[in-house]
C-alpha cells in the first residue's frame, strides 16, 4: 500500500512500533540513529549472550522492515545528511520530550523548509505542548495518569497496569494511524503537517466506556476484579478449570449448548430439560421467573469448568456453539491451530543465526499484502548504501495532487458504510468520522447496535438513545435503520455499497457470503471498494467461526494471564481489550488503503483479525518464551527489570500514585529527595538486582512517605525531581485534568436526549486543525429518510413503499 513512500524513524523505544507498521504495509523506512544507537536497543526482555547492540527482544520485534544508518548529531556533515534524508522523505517520526531531532538542530520549522510537504510525528507523554509536557513518565505512570490503572484489579488492593508494558505499543500504533491520517491532511491543503501524539490520551481510550462516566451519570467506574462493567449488567466471566481459567459468560445460551454436557456430568437434572431455553432471556425481561433460575445456571456451568482442562472447554465451546474462552499463556499461544493455520506465526531471524516463531502480518490485503521483507538490522547495517543513494540518486518524495477539501479534513468527500457494532468496528469507524468522512452506519430497531442499552446512561428513559457507551465510539455518523432479514432493504444495502469508497463490517465470518455482499458480490457493485472486514479471528482457518466480544479475545490472545496479582485469578484488562488495540491497525490499514486508491485507482478487500493485531503488543513476550522459557504473567505493577515500580496508597481514600524506577540513577534521585533515611543507605539498593530482592520493604517505606501526602504532591513532588510518577486518576479526575484542557482532548456536543456531553477526542492533534466529532452521536435511525432521499435519491413514494415492507424497521 505504502510502497511509494519513505519513513525516516528516529523515535526509540516509546515509539518504534510506528514505522514498523508503516514499513509491514510496504514504505521504506530508515531507521536514524546516533552513535551506540537508539535507546530502543538497551529495552527488555534481552537475548542471553547476545551483542548488546542487539540484545533487546522489543527492538527485535518492532524494527522489521527497516534500515538503519547512524548519524551523528555532533557532525556536521552528518547534519546535513539527515536534511538531505528528510528532502526525499515523506514521513519524519521520533519520540519525544525532548524531542530527538533537536539534537541534531532540527524541529517543525526547519524539516518543512527543507520539505514543505513532510508529515513529522512526534510521540511523547503527554503531547508536545501543556503544563505535562516536560514531566518524566512510563508505561506505568501513564497507565495510571491516563485513567487504565484506576479501574482494573481488586478493589481490596492498588490499582494495577497491564504488567507487560502496553502504553507506548498503543501510542506506538496510534502513531502509524496518526502519520497516515496527517498525510491525507498534507494531500487536502498541499502543507506540512505537524502530528503530536499523546501516550496520555492512547491511554485513556483503553478506558472505552469508563472515559466520560463521571460527566454522564455522576460515578466513575470503579475497580471490581475481573468482573466486567457494562454500565447498566455486570458479570465476572472468569472461571477457574483443571489447569487454568477460562472467560465465559454463564447466561441461558451457555446452559441451552452445554446441557448435554450438564447432564451427562450429573450436574443438571431432567427438570432443566423442561425449560424452554429458546425464550428464557424474553421471558426474564418480561418478569417470568423462570423454571432454571440464573443463580443455579452460573454454580452449576462453573462446577462443569472446573473439571476440565482449557483446552478441553475450548473444543466443547466449538462443537456447542458456546464460545468458552481458554485464558492463554504466551506458551499456548504458539499451540494454536487457527494461527498455524493463518501462518501468523513465521520464523523469525535473530543475531547470530537462530530463529524463532513471532507475530507477522497483522492483517491479509487481496491487492497489497503486507511484507515481511527484512529484519530489525544491525546498527548501521545499510549506512552504505543509503549514502550511496543520496549521491548517485536522491530520492524526492511523492508529490500527490492537492485534493479538493472545504476544511482541509484529512477525509473529505470519503464515503463509509459502518456495517459494524459494540466496539472496535464502530471505533474504527469513528477515526474516519473525525476527520471528515461522511459515516452512515446501518442498525436495526430489531437488532441495534448491543452497546445501546449500556451504560453509562444519562436517564433510563432514553431508550435506544441514552447510552454515552455507544456515544463514544459513533460520534460524528449518520445512523439508518434497515431491517436486513427483508429483500428490499438489502437492495438498498447494495445501493450504499455502490455509493461508498469504504465498507467496513465485523460480522461473523460467513454471514456476509450468506447475505450476498461479501467482497466478491460487492465488487461486482463496486469495482473500486476499499472493503475491510474484522472478526475475532479472521475470515479464515479451522476456528474462524468463534465468536465474542474483546474480553474473550483478551483471554485467548494472552492479556488476562498478564493482568492481575501473582497466586490469583486474573484481574481484566478492563472490558474488552482487543476492541481498543484493533481500532489503531483499522484505522491505519484503511488510510493506506485509500492512499493507494487515490494512487492507482485500486479498491481491495482487508481481513483484520482482532486476534493477530493484538498478538503484535505480546510479541516481544512470545520471543522471551521460545528463548529463555520465562512466561510472562501477572505481577500486580511490578516489574521484572526494574524497581521501585509500584502503585503506593496515598492521604484520602482510596487515593494511589503509582511511582516507577527505571534505573540506579532514578534511584538515587528518588532516595535524595526522600531525605537520605538510613532504611535507604543499605548499598545494595544501589543496583537494580539488589532493590528487586528487597521490593517488599521497599514499598513498606514508599507507602510510609506517600500515605501523609495527596497523590497530586507525591507526582509533584517527585516529577520536580527526575523521578518518574503519576496520579491514579479516574474519569472525574481527567474532566479537569488541566493536560487535556491544554489539548482540548474533550470535545462536547449537545445531543438530543442527553443534552451537553462530552466526546473523547483523537490521540493527536494537528496544530490548527479542528478535529471532530463535529457532531453528537446519531439517535437509532435518525437520518434514514435524509439519507435515503438525499444520498441514494429515492422518492418519497418508494421511501413510503419500503417501511410498509418492514425494510426500514
Amino acid at each position: 500500500m505504502l510502497r511509494a513512500y519513505r519513513v525516516l524513524d528516529l523515535t526509540d523505544d516509546r515509539g518504534e512500533l510506528a514505522a514498523m507498521i508503516l514499513g509491514d504495509m510496504g514504505a521504506d523506512v530508515i531507521r536514524v540513529e546516533p552513535p551506540g544507537g537508539t535507546a530502543a536497543r538497551s529495552t527488555y526482555p534481552r537475548i542471553d549472550g547476545a551483542d548488546a547492540l542487539d540484545a533487546s527482544l522489543p527492538f527485535q520485534a518492532f524494527n522489521r522492515n527497516k534500515r538503519s544508518i547512524v548519524l551523528d548529531p555532533a557532525s556536521d556533515a552528518d547534519q546535513a545528511t539527515l536534511v538531505e534524508l528528510v528532502r526525499g522523505s515523506d514521513f519524519v517520526i521520533e519520540s519525544g520530550m525532548p524531542s530527538i531531532l533537536a539534537d541534531y538542530g532540527l524541529d517543525f520549522d526547519a524539516l518543512k523548509g527543507a520539505n514543505p510537504k513532510i508529515v513529522h510525528v512526534m510521540l511523547s507523554p503527554f503531547g508536545s505542548t501543556g503544563p505535562a509536557a516536560d514531566r518524566p513518565a512510563n508505561d506505568l505512570t501513564l497507565s495510571a495518569l491516563g485513567g487504565q490503572a484506576g479501574i482494573q484489579g481488586p478493589a481490596d488492593r492498588a490499582p494495577i497496569r497491564i504488567t507487560v508494558p502496553q502504553i507506548w505499543r498503543h501510542a506506538g500504533a496510534e502513531g502509524a494511524a496518526a502519520a497516515l491520517i496527517g498525510h491525507a491532511r498534507m494531500t487536502a491543503t498541499g502543507e506540512a503537517q505537524f502530528v503530536d501524539v499523546s501516550a496520555q490520551c492512547a491511554s485513556t481510550w483503553t478506558m472505552m466506556n469508563a472515559m466520560d462516566s463521571f460527566a454522564i451519570d455522576g460515578t466513575d467506574f470503579e475497580r471490581m476484579g475481573s468482573t466486567v462493567q457494562m454500565g447498566t449488567i455486570a458479570i465476572d466471566p472468569v472461571f477457574p478449570c483443571k489447569d487454568g481459567y477460562v472467560v465465559a459468560v454463564p447466561s441461558s445460551d451457555s446452559a441451552a449448548g452445554l446441557l448435554g454436557h450438564l447432564l451427562g456430568e450429573g450436574i443438571a437434572d431432567e427438570s432443566w430439560l423442561e425449560e424452554d431455553w429458546s425464550t428464557y432471556l424474553m421471558r426474564m425481561l418480561q418478569g417470568e421467573i423462570p423454571k432454571i433460575s440464573p443463580d443455579i445456571i452460573a454454580p452449576a456451568i462453573a462446577e462443569f469448568f472446573s473439571r476440565k482442562n482449557k483446552s478441553d472447554l475450548f473444543q466443547i465451546g466449538l462443537e456447542c456453539d458456546v464460545t468458552l474462552a481458554p485464558v492463554n499463556s504466551v506458551a499456548d499461544l504458539l499451540e494454536l491451530e487457527q494461527l498455524k493455520a493463518r501462518e501468523a506465526f513465521p520464523e523469525t531471524p535473530l543475531p547470530g543465526g537462530s530463529t524463532v516463531l513471532a507475530p507477522g502480518r497483522f492483517a491479509l490485503a487481496t491487492k497489497t499484502p503486507l511484507v515481511l521483507d527484512r529484519a530489525a538490522p544491525k546498527l548501521d547495517e545499510h549506512g552504505a548504501e543509503i549514502r550511496a543513494e543520496l549521491d548517485s540518486s536522491p530520492r524526492r518524495p511523492a508529490s500527490p495532487t492537492v485534493s479538493s477539501s472545504k476544511n482541509g479534513n484529512p477525509f473529505d468527500n470519503v464515503k463509509v458504510l459502518d456495517v459494524t457494532w459494540v466496539i472496535a468496528g464502530p471505533a474504527s469507524a469513528r477515526y474516519l468520522a473525525d476527520h471528515g468522512a461522511d459515516v452512515i452506519k446501518v442498525e436495526s430497531e430489531l437488532r441495534p447496535d448491543g452497546v445501546r442499552r449500556l451504560g453509562p446512561i444519562v436517564e433510563e428513559e432514553t431508550g435506544w438513545n441514552g447510552s454515552h457507551f455507544y456515544g463514544e465510539f459513533n460520534a460524528g455518523k449518520r445512523c439508518i435503520q434497515l431491517n436486513l432479514k427483508e429483500p428490499g432493504a438489502v437492495e438498498i444495502l447494495r445501493d450504499l455499497i455502490h455509493w461508498a469508497d469504504v465498507m467496513i463490517e465485523n460480522w461473523a465470518p460467513g454471514a456476509t457470503e450468506r447475505a450476498g455482499i461479501h467482497y466478491q458480490a460487492n465488487r461486482e457493485i463496486n469495482p473500486d471498494l476499499i472493503m475491510l472486514s474484522t472478526s475475532l479471528m479472521g475470515q479464515t482457518g479451522p476456528t474462524r467461526q468463534v465468536a465474542g466480544y474483546g474480553y474473550h479475545a483478551g483471554a485467548m490472545a494472552g492479556f488476562y494471564e498478564v493482568t492481575g496479582w501473582g497466586g490469583q485469578a486474573p484481574s481484566g484488562p478492563w472490558l474488552a481489550y482487543t476492541d481498543c488495540i484493533a481500532p489503531h491497525f483499522v484505522a491505519a490499514l484503511i488510510a493506506a488503503a485509500l492512499d493507494h486508491r487515490r494512487r492507482t485507482g485500486e479498491g481491495q478487500h482487508i481481513d483484520a483479525a482482532q486476534f493477530e493485531m493484538a498478538l503484535q503488543f505480546l510479541a516481544p513476550e512470545i520471543m522471551d518464551l521460545q528463548l529463555s522459557s520465562y512466561t510472562a504473567t501477572r505481577l500486580g505493577n511490578r516489574s521484572p527489570y526494574h524497581a521501585p515500580h509500584g502503585v503506593y496508597a496515598c492521604a484520602g481514600e482510596d487515593q494511589w500514585c503509582a511511582i516507577a524506577i527505571d534505573n540506579d540513577a532514578e534511584w538515587q534521585r528518588l532516595r535524595e529527595h526522600l531525605g537520605n533515611p538510613d532504611w535507604a543507605r543499605d548499598t545494595a539498593y544501589d543496583t537494580t538486582a539488589g532493590r528487586l530482592a528487597a521490593h517488599d520493604l521497599i514499598d513498606e517505606h514508599l507507602t510510609e512517605w506517600t500515605s501523609t501526602r495527596s497523590p497530586d504532591a507525591v507526582m509533584d513532588e517527585l516529577t520536580a525531581a527526575g523521578i518518574k510518577a503519576g496520579k491514579v486518576q479516574r474519569s472525574s479526575d481527567l474532566a479537569v485534568d488541566p493536560q487535556y484542557q491544554h489539548r482540548g482532548f474533550h470535545h462536547f456536543q449537545d445531543h438530543p436526549n442527553m443534552g451537553s456531553v462530552p466526546y473523547a477526542g483523537p490521540q493527536f492533534v494537528i496544530p490548527g486543525y479542528d478535529a471532530g466529532p463535529h457532531n453528537c452521536a446519531p439517535l437509532l435511525g435518525e437520518h434514514t429518510h435524509e439519507v435515503l432521499r438525499d444520498v441514494l435519491g429515492m422518492s418519497a413514494e418508494a421511501i413510503q413503499a419500503a417501511a410498509e415492507a418492514g425494510a426500514l424497521q
